[in-house]
């Protein structure tokens, strides 16, 4: 019994860092995507005027809309 347990502590204590590193590229995938909606979304109020950065793809759902009527 006491060498199972100290397999289990040897074996358990290294985290493995392909575990960190998923988190770490989902949490920039994560930034990244919510930032491009966030943009894509409703201005808040003040920023109705502001500009899109160039770097943050456009969105014509007006014209989506339109075609979808004619179709």
């Amino acid at each position: 019994m006491s060498l199972l347990m100290e397999l289990a502590t040897t074996t358990g204590s290294k985290f493995p860092t392909y575990f960190v590193a998923v988190y770490v590229v989902g949490f920039i995938a994560a930034v990244g995507i919510g930032s491009i909606a966030w943009y894509n979304s409703k201005r808040p109020a003040g920023w109705e005027n502001a500009e899109r950065p160039d770097f943050i793809p456009g969105m014509n759902v007006e014209e989506d809309k339109k075609q979808d009527d004619q179709a």
